[in-house]
């Protein structure tokens, strides 16, 4: 069987503690994982300062062309792979295989990491806003006729990774050009990601124990949070909630994110129909930057019609069918309790799921099976009392709430936390608004879909502000 090590920095390690990752198509048993201890984690920390050294030795413009050396070898070459190798067609079958991500959309993925390492140079420009980079290969510098300094917050970078979707890792790539060591926990149905990334790096020269791979369990999870100087957590809305309020820890959980339909926006809502479908069931409806939300200042009704007739359309596929636009649940019973919980919200008054009716009598059913699979079907509720709970709900499958409101004040008042939104309005003063409102993080004024990133404006928090901090600095004329 394949057996997948940790790395230590760097180092392959094969681990007494194992996990069996499994086909969601068969159960068959597809590799042995090895897991890292809290104490390995622990014991391997104290080393972070030594490997921040010998990263920093590095001139960012080196890193930069490492990045980019490393971007081609991710997406066309083989790499090791435990005790052997992985092509890249193997990486997105095996892909597939544990997280039920289909090979056409793995592939997809691919794409965006191999872009923002191809493009890290213009990510970190908005990132740093125009910094010269040579600024951090010195420690201090002079731009504009200004003198700047920066302090490192973290010998390392850690980061708790999750299963749903691997075009998530381009969040903590630019971490290495700007020399700071990664640790990494990767979800245990998805390491492949992270893995391949990693073993492009160090083919592509950069200097060996700059990423570290613990797969481990919560109390492992825990020890990375806790140790490395600076933090990502990926999580669901209950596991991030323990570390809110943790300036080391940055937090990604749901989104929440939204279409927003104003005034004459609404009245000609039929011109952003593909905007508001591939919203939602884009990337398998997997990821926090897809809409799980249709806000609108009038033809709610309308809308959700329309666009649960679209998404009723879409039916599950085997995962090598290059036609899949469903991901499969690795884990059964997981997507059985998600259409059980939608299914008693429904039972509260005020909603109603749409896209039931649309599919017809032989396809009502959300939860299905398909080449040994389980899939979720699309979903579109109307929620006709925007306090219903469905109205502030998000599930990874395509899944959306309908909610119209009286006015631009109302919307914008009960939209709730909203990671994008994508805010449509001729109007200057709901421009305005919406401009100021506190509870939208991305922001895209016109007929941008959510999930559309312009990968160097920050994400749920800017990494560089996350890892250095400018302070005060001068210097005495030689």
């Amino acid at each position: 069987m394949l057996r997948i090590p940790l790395l230590r920095a760097g180092e392959p390690y094969f681990s007494l503690n194992v996990e069996t990752l499994r086909d969601v198509r068969t159960g068959e048993p597809v590799a042995e994982l090895s897991l890292a201890g809290a104490g390995m984690i622990a014991r391997d920390l104290r080393r972070m300062a030594e490997i921040r050294r010998r990263l920093d030795a590095v001139p960012v413009r080196e890193l930069l062309a490492i990045c980019g050396r490393a971007a081609r070898l991710f997406a066309g070459e083989t790499l090791p792979l435990g005790e052997g190798e992985q092509t890249p067609e193997a990486y997105l079958a095996q892909l597939a295989a544990t997280s039920g991500m289909p090979i056409a959309m793995g592939r997809a993925n691919m794409a965006k990491i191999v872009h923002n390492l191809e493009n890290m140079e213009a990510i970190l420009g908005g990132l740093t806003r125009g910094l010269d980079l040579r600024v951090l290969d010195r420690g201090y510098g002079e731009q504009d006729g200004r003198r700047l300094s920066y302090l490192r917050q973290a010998d390392s970078l850690g980061a708790v990774l999750p299963n749903n979707s691997p075009g998530v890792h381009a969040l903590w790539l630019p971490a290495i050009p700007l020399k700071t060591p990664l640790v990494l926990k990767p979800g245990t149905m998805e390491p492949w990601t992270p893995y391949r990334i990693a073993q492009a790096f160090y083919a592509a020269g950069l200097p060996r124990g700059a990423i570290s791979l613990y797969p481990a369990d919560h109390a492992g999870a825990t020890e990375v949070l806790l140790r490395t100087g600076r933090a990502m957590f990926f999580g669901d809305a209950r596991t991030v909630e323990s570390w809110r309020g943790s300036g080391k820890v940055q937090l990604h959980g749901p989104g929440w994110s939204k279409v927003l339909l104003f005034d004459r926006r609404a009245e000609g809502w039929r011109d952003h129909l593909e905007l508001m479908v591939g919203s939602i069931a884009k990337n398998g409806g997997r990821s926090c930057i897809n809409a799980s939300g249709i806000w609108t200042t009038g033809h709610g009704d309308a809308i959700a019609e329309a666009v649960a007739e679209r998404l009723a359309a879409i039916e599950p596929r085997p995962l090598d069918d290059p036609r899949a636009e469903l991901c499969a649940f690795p884990d059964p019973a997981v997507a059985r309790a998600i259409s059980a919980m939608i299914d008693d919200q429904l039972q509260i008054p005020g909603a109603e799921d749409v896209t039931a009716r649309r599919r017809g009598a032989a396809r009502r059913r959300r939860l299905v099976e398909v080449d040994g699979c389980t899939f979720l079907r699309p979903t579109v509720v109307r929620c006709h009392d925007p306090g219903h709970p469905l109205a502030a709900s998000e599930f990874v499958f395509p899944f959306a709430a309908v909610v119209e409101v009286a006015s631009a004040d109302e919307l914008l008042e009960r939209i709730g936390p909203t990671l994008v939104a994508t805010a449509l309005t001729d109007d200057d003063e709901t421009r305005y608004k919406i401009l100021t409102c506190p509870r939208i993080d991305r922001l895209n004024l016109g007929t941008i879909p959510t999930y559309q990133i312009s990968w160097d404006q920050p994400h749920e928090g800017n990494l560089f502000d996350h890892l250095y901090q400018q302070r005060a600095f001068q210097i005495a004329a030689a």
